[in-house]
């Protein structure tokens, strides 16, 4: 175990309700745009900037879904701290990195496809049951 990491995810909401996810390239499966944080951020900045480097929008975030610290991570043997806002669009344009985003895709909750994480699926369930400031 190599400890705790602080990130922030950020579900970026169309009109409709559906969310933005984006497909990793590191394993294939789905999740919420978002990463970890760097030294000098807020968890706000944190997932703005993550959007921006993940999806190419630039995103105002609206209210916190919650705080998402009982997960364990396999692959990095850590312990993510993940806070998770909505947000809106106020810029930019869609696109795919191709080094940690292969495809972006807007989801409700009926077609949602298959997520790469336990913490992600937390914060989708979330997300769509209309939780706010949640702790997990």
């Amino acid at each position: 175990m190599t400890g705790a990491v602080c990130g922030a995810a950020v579900a970026i909401v169309e009109r409709d309700g559906r969310i933005l996810l984006a497909k990793r390239c590191d394993c294939g499966k789905w999740g919420i745009p978002g990463g970890l944080m760097e030294y000098g951020e807020t968890l706000e900045q944190t997932a703005v900037r993550e959007a921006r480097e993940e999806t190419g929008l630039d995103v105002a975030c609206d209210v916190l879904v919650g705080v998402y610290s009982g997960f364990f991570s396999r692959r990095t043997g850590s312990q993510p701290i993940t806070a998770c806002f909505t947000a809106h669009i106020t810029g930019g344009e869609l696109f795919c990195d191709h080094v940690e985003t292969d495809e972006l895709g807007w989801f409700c909750r009926d077609d949602l496809p298959e997520i790469y994480s336990e913490q992600h699926i937390a914060m989708l369930k979330d997300y769509f049951d209309g939780a706010r400031g949640a702790f997990r």
